[in-house]
């Protein structure tokens, strides 16, 4: 989903973590990384999956933001067994519109188990649930034993691919930011404070979690949007290891705030934006539009913007059918003489299979060829 960073990237400030990337969504670039690949104990950043499901489930209907869930005895003694939970009664019913607050913003283990067996049923069957999701994200490190967090053998992550939950979540759930972006959330008599410093100090934070684990150490997951130059960016950053929530936020701040100021954003084409013709060989049409069904926009190191160069590659010869945004090539840009980043180059429209008679016509000027 992310392209790597180039040996051409501006050097990251020094992070005191163990590991941590930082993703821009607008350009799907790695601006930075260290040990970012390293598998650690996620925490309660786990919780970034349980809420994709939780999402997920209110998206098809499953659930009902006003629907009420009971706080079973598993529930309540998940959240005892930690510093992270809602003060939930046990055997009380509580909306889910309410859990999904406890969850993302108090770090509720219990509200997270009862969400996970409102959504599945159990709790088995929702780490299952998480896993497979996991697979669909094409996630190779990840493993879930639990959907809080809690450290268990063979719970583990990345900050790449906690990274990757995280943009998935933002991109296919953007409601879930309202969430996400809360600062306090009170229940039963208890208001606590969201544990991501950041929301009370800058005011582009808009999500997403924090976890800790005496393995962990504590760590971060941000995300940040602002404008600049004229471009909306939003930026996910994941800081690993830290050894306070102090640090942790003082890291995130920095490679978030650095993110923004060390880079330029280039806008190369809209969405939809037809940047070559190609011919179609045994197809309804002869030609096809090729760009990219997105806006491609690239982030360059500051006042480099204008060595930027693109170039194309298809996968001659076309051959229908062919779906709309499918790849058919490549868009390779450059920054100067350095390879930069390549993209996919999709079509721009479908283009269906001809009859037989124009298949085989086709199939004769090929073989002229």
């Amino acid at each position: 989903m992310f392209s790597q960073p180039t040996v051409a990237m501006p050097l990251p400030p020094e992070i005191a973590a163990r590991a941590f990337i930082l993703q821009d969504m607008g350009s799907r670039q790695t601006l930075a990384a260290r040990n970012a690949d390293t598998p650690v104990e996620p925490a309660s950043l786990t919780k970034l999956m349980s809420a994709y499901l939780v999402f997920q489930a209110l998206q098809n209907g499953k659930l009902s933001a006003t629907k009420e869930l009971a706080i079973s005895d598993r529930a309540w003694r998940t959240g005892m067994s930690g510093a992270s939970r809602s003060f939930m009664d046990v055997n009380s019913r509580v909306k889910v519109d309410d859990l999904i607050k406890g969850m993302v913003v108090q770090n509720g283990n219990d509200a997270t188990v009862a969400l996970a067996e409102g959504v599945a049923g159990s709790v088995e069957a929702f780490v299952e649930m998480m896993n497979r999701q996991a697979q669909v994200f094409g996630l190779k490190a990840t493993h879930f034993a639990n959907p809080e967090g809690l450290s268990a053998r063979g719970h583990v992550s990345t900050a790449r691919e906690l990274s990757l939950i995280a943009a998935r979540l933002i991109t296919d759930y953007p409601q879930a930011l309202a969430y996400f972006s809360l600062k306090e959330f009170s229940y039963n008599g208890y208001r606590q404070l969201s544990r991501n410093l950041l929301l009370h100090r800058d005011p582009t934070v808009d999500g997403l979690m924090t976890g800790y684990t005496e393995a962990a150490g504590y760590g971060l997951v941000a995300t940040a949007h602002r404008t600049a130059q004229g471009s909306e960016r939003r930026l996910i950053s994941v800081v690993l290891g830290a050894v306070s929530p102090e640090t942790r936020a003082n890291e995130s701040q920095k490679l978030l705030n650095w993110g923004y100021s060390a880079f330029d954003v280039v806008k190369l084409f809209d969405a939809n934006q037809s940047v070559a013709t190609a011919r179609v060989w045994k197809g309804q049409s002869s030609t096809v539009r090729l760009g990219a069904t997105h806006p491609v926009l690239v982030v360059v190191p500051r006042g480099q913007g204008r060595t930027v160069q693109t170039s194309l590659t298809r996968n001659d010869p076309l051959m229908a059918p062919l779906t709309l945004g499918q790849t058919v090539g490549t868009l390779t840009i450059t920054l100067g003489s350095q390879p930069w980043q390549t993209l996919p180059l999709q079509a721009l429209e479908p283009v269906p299979s001809a009859g037989w008679l124009g298949r085989m016509w086709d199939a004769v000027r090929l073989g002229i060829q």
